[in-house]
């Protein structure tokens, strides 16, 4: 047995324990409580420092971190545009592999120990595996064309197949189908048939732009103009984006709906009937200029919500304490109330939240006897968290781009000291490597 003490414990579910611990037996957490009880075991002293749940990310796209600072200032077609032909004309299986595992690496000295990763090439799965996280890969299908979703269902089953056997009991396998503009509504219907039929969890991008909602509303604008373009028939298809899952049967396998920036009130309601969860990422989406999601009344209305990061491709950043701060500050300054979102309930969606998204509440996003012993440490006493009264405000204000002192999943420290445990070998040069391609192939005028 392994006990992890620190000044402060925060199992998110309860109150704070002051000058606590957690110990560790069989990958589990056996105790949770006072220092002064705690069973015997190798100790591990954390000192002046916060030991909390592992942070859950419901939303990455790990084998895109190459992608950091390479799609700047963009306007959201053109952003997808670039990001698709860059990735087709530069990187291969082994440099996504590498730009996975960097993600990961990222997250881990962040804190997060559970990923939820929208993949099209495959290799998160692999990537999860080999740096020892939990997550859910989900398998992305494409496919606007009506007339292709045949092709494209028997695609993803061929890749399902192939991908089953990598699976373990902490990383396993989803499908994404990708957003309404990149998905018909067979497709859509047929996905949402194979996740009822075997079980699959679901995650869709959806309601996330203006552009989206119009081609859904109205058949027009830059997504349909693009569709047109390749001669595939427009037309109106609901009121609005999640009414369109909702006739095609989609909310009815309660997925997980990423962004929901655009989400009405009827919306809202839907995803609370359906048992919908959703994948809450405010940097990406303010960055690329989409608007604040409907986060109070979504919580209001009892709907499943967990934090993302999105891609570093449209954030720059995997860290979930800096998702966490931004929510309380655009949810405080959109409401214009001071009491909009707290800094435990952000802690509580970045941990918790995540979680109960994730269909994993049983398992992480608490310090309770019996959960998987996923933990992560942050360390107190640098000048801007001092003097520090509450654990919760000083990880939400304070500790925001501070490395993980611990990181612990399944009971195997991954990050100690601030450090990996398991750096991903050759995976850093090989992302410098697709760094310097894709500025090459920019620099040719293929942007």
């Amino acid at each position: 047995m392994r006990v992890y003490a620190a000044r402060w414990i925060v199992p998110v579910h309860a109150p704070p324990v002051a000058d606590g611990a957690v110990a560790v037996d069989g990958g589990r957490i056996a105790y949770v409580g006072p220092r002064s009880t705690a069973p015997a075991g190798d100790l591990v002293d954390l000192g002046e420092a916060i030991l909390l749940p592992g942070l859950v990310n419901v939303h990455t796209h790990l084998e895109l971190t190459v992608m950091r600072g390479f799609l700047e200032d963009l306007a959201f077609r053109p952003w997808i545009l670039r990001l698709t032909r860059a990735r087709q004309a530069v990187l291969t299986p082994a440099l996504l592999l590498a730009s996975a595992k960097v993600g990961i690496a990222e997250g881990l000295l962040a804190g997060v120990t559970t990923y939820a990763d929208t993949c099209e090439s495959g290799v998160s799965l692999q990537a999860m595996v080999e740096m020892g996280v939990r997550g859910i890969m989900y398998q992305e299908v494409f496919g606007p064309d009506p007339a292709h979703c045949d092709g494209a269902m028997a695609g993803l089953r061929a890749r399902l197949a192939t991908l089953q056997g990598e699976q373990t009991s902490q990383a396993r396998l989803g499908i994404s189908p990708h957003a309404p503009y990149t998905v018909s509504d067979a497709l859509f219907a047929a996905v949402a048939r194979l996740a009822a039929d075997d079980g699959w969890p679901i995650a869709v991008h959806l309601a996330e732009s203006e552009a989206e909602s119009r081609l859904v509303r109205e058949g027009g604008g830059v997504f349909a103009d693009a569709l047109g373009a390749r001669g595939i028939v427009v037309a109106p298809r609901a009121d609005s984006p999640v009414a369109l899952l909702d006739r095609l049967g989609v909310l009815a396998v309660r997925p997980l709906l990423i962004h929901c920036v655009r989400a009405t009130a009827p919306d809202i309601r839907r995803l609370a009937l359906h048992d919908c969860a959703v994948a809450h990422c405010p940097a990406s989406n303010a960055k690329l200029g989409h608007g604040v999601a409907p986060l109070l009344e979504l919580l209001d209305a009892g709907v499943r919500v967990g934090l993302g990061t999105d891609s570093v491709a449209s954030n720059n950043r995997m860290d979930l304490l800096d998702e966490a701060r931004l929510a309380v500050l655009m949810q405080r300054a959109t409401h214009r109330r001071f009491d909009a979102l707290s800094s435990t309930s952000a802690l509580a969606l970045a941990t918790h939240g995540g979680a109960g998204a994730l269909g994993m509440a049983h398992e992480v996003g608490t310090l309770a006897v019996g959960k998987q012993a996923d933990l992560a440490a942050f360390s107190l006493g640098s000048p801007r968290d001092l003097p520090g009264h509450s654990p919760e405000d000083a990880l939400i204000w304070a500790l925001a781009g501070r490395p993980a002192a611990l990181v612990v999943v399944a009971g195997e420290e991954r990050v100690r000291d601030g450090r990996l445990l398991r750096p991903p070998e050759g995976a850093y040069d090989a992302l410098q490597e697709a760094g310097r391609a894709l500025a090459a192939w920019r620099l040719a005028g293929n942007a």
